[in-house]
Parts: C-alpha cells; sequence; structure tokens
C-alpha cells in the first residue's frame, strides 16, 4: 500500500512541487494529473489502488484552489479500465480457500468495458490544450458513465457499478 502511495499520490505531488514555482513565476501553467474513476468510487478488493487515487483527487482539487490565483490550472483525467494489461499483471494475495476467492471470482462483472492507452493519452492532450479545462475529465464513454451513475447514487450506501452475486 505504501509503494502505491509513493507512485499514484506522492509521486505526482512531487513534481507538481516541482514545476511549480516557475508556472507562478510566468503566471501560467497547467497540472494534469492521471487519476482513474477509482478516485471517485471503490472498487472491493482492490482498495489500496483506490484509496491512492482519492487522494490523489483531493491534493489536485486542493491545488486548483491554491493555484488558480497564479494562472495556473489543474485537471484529473479519470479513465475506467484501460486495455494496458495491468490489471491482469496485478499481484493477488489470497491464499487457497480464502473466504474472498468468490468476490474476487465476482470482479470481473465490475470492470466494465475498456479504453485504450492511445484514448486516455489523446484525452491528456485535447486537456492540456483545453483554453479552460475542467477539473474532472472522464477519459472515454465508459467512465463518463460510470461517474455519472456514481454521482446519480444514494450516499448513504456503497456504490458498485455493477450488482456482484457474491
Amino acid at each position: 500500500m505504501e509503494r502505491l502511495f509513493r507512485l499514484n499520490t506522492l509521486g505526482a505531488l512531487r513534481v507538481a512541487q516541482a514545476v511549480l514555482p516557475a508556472m507562478r513565476e510566468r503566471g501560467a501553467g497547467r497540472l494534469v494529473f492521471l487519476s482513474s474513476i477509482q478516485g471517485r468510487l471503490v472498487l472491493p478488493l482492490i482498495g489500496p489502488y483506490g484509496a491512492s487515487k482519492w487522494a490523489l483527487e483531493a491534493l489536485a482539487e486542493t491545488l486548483a484552489v491554491e493555484t488558480r490565483p497564479f494562472g495556473v490550472r489543474v485537471s484529473l483525467v479519470q479513465p475506467g479500465p484501460v486495455s494496458s494489461g495491468g490489471a491482469e499483471r496485478a499481484r493477488v494475495f489470497l491464499g487457497e480457500h480464502d473466504p474472498y476467492a468468490p468476490l474476487a471470482e465476482a470482479l470481473p462483472a465490475l470492470r466494465g468495458e475498456v479504453v485504450t492507452p492511445e484514448l486516455v493519452a489523446a484525452t491528456v492532450a485535447d486537456t492540456v490544450e483545453h483554453p479552460e479545462p475542467p477539473l474532472r475529465v472522464p477519459a472515454g464513454a465508459p467512465a463518463e458513465q460510470v461517474l455519472r451513475a456514481r454521482k446519480e447514487a444514494p450516499e448513504d450506501e456503497p456504490f458498485l457499478a455493477a450488482r456482484i452475486g457474491w
């Protein structure tokens, strides 16, 4: 979990801290963070990844408030599942006869439609070039749909993008 936070959250913050002085001095700049739909919702069994993205979203939104007076715009690109092979390479920590094995088997129902790395890269490029980029930018229709559903869901229950029978 520490490794995920160092990579997904603290690494992004360190890069921002390194470039912000020059952006403030120039009176302009763009910080575009690569988040995830998991920065706005949870997926069972991969909570540490989601937590690192929730933390990134909080830091980026804070930076958006703090840097706007200096002409620096902040955006978060939020893809859903990407066909990069990362999910398939993720380590699994379930042991033999683990009580959560049925939940792990049900997870593909939550994965949904994937987008290509090229679509995510194009979304980042479009965000950089946008004259007034929004704070949050879903990458592709699947992310837009899930984030819309999350926004419309009640706040008094955990949100899952699909029903799972586990």
